[in-house]
């Protein structure tokens, strides 16, 4: 979602006329705006942002009239703290009001002083803005903004504010223009992204809206993230495996295995109902690649509770997790909890889990040594090295796949069938077989034009 909003800003300055830097130039030459869109999931964003604005200490010295903003979720959660830290900083911005940015620019520029703008509520959805997308093959499309859930870990409901679903005219009418436009493989956005239609009152809208994406000509690839399993109904599996173009792609946060973790984490749902739910998956898509997001190390996590992460880990057969040690978060209920687990217990568990979790991965990888898989090349990847003169892309499932190309080409948005020969945890190898060329592939190659330039915005993550 903090990519998405790049992209919405990014679009939005150049359509003010901004340029991209071009960061491969002069080294002593500085640009004249730099945008920082941060993350306030985990505390190490936090740490990223304030460690980069102490280097543009001298280059705003060099550059006096250079401008600095800082948006997104830890704006809004700052807010006039981050002038405090940093002086270098000329518009902070929230999650709200990406399209006030370039009058705060103005306004800065013309006042000499620092502006802050925090909008506590949605005023416009923010799909109206200009859009500069990092691929022209692949979009995000968001179908809504905030969340309704109260997660205690979780800071995220609190920045964002509740779900503001779009209306599903406006959303297919965006799909279509972006078809349109060239893009094959577009990715639906939302907090909770399952949840959709809560705001208007169908229950069954999500489900309804997969199925309308396969029913637009030249769309050939629809992915969905984050859903939650309180929300996952049996009418979005079925439409999952009944839309052709509904990739066979699952990312379930599992969040923990534990029911008393879950209950404290405040996740409305316990390790049956998960497991419930991937077992109906499989049996409606056989080979669906299922990943998921898992939290060691929760207030009161225990060793048995541990141990039953660890179960559902084993039994789900995840191709792929996200995994992360707890980090405390001012102004969640889960910061003051009571037992709060040492950093070596934690590192440990997470270790352990690690190995498990990058094994099952890659068992589940080796399963398809011999097999044809679909590869859409990805945008950057290129060749990637002259020994091995390969192609990478994502699989229908999601898998990232490297490709022995030999003396084959392909472009950025083409298609190309390979065979697997070889298997790691995070990717797999394969062999050329077939190009399939694509409009998308033809105006990613028109579009390649002198040096790489930096383009976009930096983007703190955790």
């Amino acid at each position: 979602m903090n990519v998405h909003d790049s992209e919405r800003i990014t679009g939005m300055l150049e359509s003010e006329g901004y340029i991209a830097f071009d960061a491969t130039g002069d080294k002593d030459i500085t640009p004249d705006l730099i945008v920082f869109n941060t993350c306030a999931v985990r505390e190490n964003a936090g740490n990223k942002l304030y460690g980069n604005l102490s280097q543009l200490v001298p280059m705003k010295e060099l550059n006096p009239n250079m401008q600095v903003a800082v948006g997104g979720c830890l704006a809004q959660k700052d807010q006039g703290e981050i002038l405090k830290k940093s002086p270098v900083v000329d518009v902070v911005f929230g999650t709200h009001n990406l399209g006030s940015l370039p009058t705060l620019l103005e306004r800065a520029r013309v006042e000499r002083e620092s502006q802050v703008e925090i909008a506590e509520a949605l005023v416009e959805f923010p799909s109206s803005l200009p859009t500069k997308r990092d691929a022209l093959y692949s979009a995000w499309v968001s179908v809504s903004v905030g969340c309704n859930n109260t997660c205690t870990f979780c800071i995220v409901p609190a920045l964002r504010g509740k779900e503001k679903d779009r209306r599903a005219g406006d959303i297919l009418t965006e799909i279509q223009t972006l078809v349109d436009d060239g893009v094959v493989e577009i990715t639906l956005l939302g907090q909770n992204v399952n949840a959709y239609g809560s705001d208007l009152g169908d229950r069954e809208a999500f489900g309804k809206l997969l199925r309308a994406c396969g029913e637009i000509v030249g769309l050939e690839r629809v992915r969905f993230v984050s859903p939650h399993p309180r929300d996952f109904t049996d009418d979005v599996i079925s439409a999952m495996a009944e839309t052709h173009n509904v990739m066979p792609q699952l990312h379930m946060p599992l969040q923990s295995g534990s029911d008393e973790v879950l209950k404290r984490m405040k996740r409305s749902y316990r390790q049956d109902k998960y497991m419930g739910i991937i077992e109906r998956v499989r049996e409606a898509m056989p080979h669906a690649s299922i990943t998921t997001d898992i939290i060691v190390g929760f207030p009161g996590e225990s060793e048995e509770d541990f141990m039953q992460t660890m179960h559902v880990v084993q039994q789900a057969r995840f191709t792929g997790a996200y995994t992360f040690q707890y980090s405390k978060r001012p102004g969640t209920p889960a910061a003051t909890m009571e037992d709060q687990i040492s950093k070596e217990v934690t590192q440990e568990r997470y270790e352990r889990l690690l190995a498990v979790v990058n094994q099952i991965a890659w068992e589940e990888n080796l399963k398809l040594v011999g097999s044809d898989v679909e590869v859409l090349v990805a945008q950057g990847e290129g060749r990637k090295d002259r020994h091995t003169d390969r192609l990478s892309g994502r699989a229908a499932d999601g898998r990232l796949v490297h490709v022995s190309m030999g003396t084959h080409s392909a472009r950025p948005g083409d298609f190309v069938t390979a065979t697997i020969i070889n298997a790691a945890p995070h990717h797999m190898v394969a062999e050329h077989k077939v190009t399939r060329t694509t409009r998308a592939g033809d105006l990613s190659e028109s579009s390649v034009s002198g040096p790489a330039v930096m383009l976009g915005i930096p983007t703190v993550v955790s």
